[in-house]
Formats: C-alpha cells, structure tokens, sequence
C-alpha cells in the first residue's frame, strides 16, 4: 500500500529511481560480503591438524558431491569465517562439525584409522 502511494505521488518516478538504487547497493554489499567468506572455486583452506597433519577442506570436492555451502554453514555445523570454530577429533568423532556427515553413513567414516589420510596431510 505504502509503494503504490510513493507512486501516485507527484514526482513518484523519483521515489522510484531512489529505491532501485538503494536495492540494488544492498544486494551488491551482501554479495560481496558473502564472497568474502566462501571458498573459491578452486581454493582450499588448511587448517592446522596438530599432530594428525594438516587438514586441507576443499569446497569443490563437496561440491561435486551435490552439498552447497548452505547445507553445512547456514544450518549451524559450522560458522562461515575461518578459525570460528574449534574443532577437535574429539567433536567429530562425538557426530559433530565433519562428524555429522563423516560419520560412515552419508560419507566416510572419520574414526576408522584408515580413513585419516583422507583429511590429514604430513608434509
């Protein structure tokens, strides 16, 4: 009701003008906020993996499997920025952060000792 007011107004046009412009800034600012924390196609991050070696995520190779970055970050297994998280083997084995998917059903399981080179690198 309040837009069609704006519109019939004199000078509505205006208004209007006014109101994509402003759209159209908050949607570039939050695209860029976003892409801010997202992993590029093609990066990984590496994250320290303490005496197991470090851990190399690689947004792509989930990608492939059909997850978007929703599907963990937007329903609470992880925070979207780097280093918000404290993971620990202890979480995951307990069916959290990577645990809730590497748990032997949906993906590999990350307590089977065979499976650690899968995540872990010593270099």
């Amino acid at each position: 009701m309040l837009f069609a007011n704006i519109l019939t107004r004199k000078g509505g046009e205006l208004y209007m003008k006014r109101f994509l412009v402003l759209a159209l800034v908050v949607v570039v600012t939050f695209a860029m906020a976003v892409s801010a924390f997202a992993v590029p196609a093609g990066k990984t991050v590496e994250f320290d993996g303490k005496g197991g070696g470090k851990v190399v995520f690689d947004g792509k190779m989930h990608a492939d499997k059909g997850l978007k970055c929703a599907d963990c970050h937007q329903s609470g297994l992880f925070k979207m920025k780097k280093g918000a998280d404290v993971i620990t083997m202890k979480d995951i084995n307990d069916g959290k952060f990577c645990g809730s998917c590497h748990n032997g059903t949906k993906a590999f399981s990350a307590k089977d000792a065979a499976n650690c080179a899968k995540c872990h690198t010593k270099k």
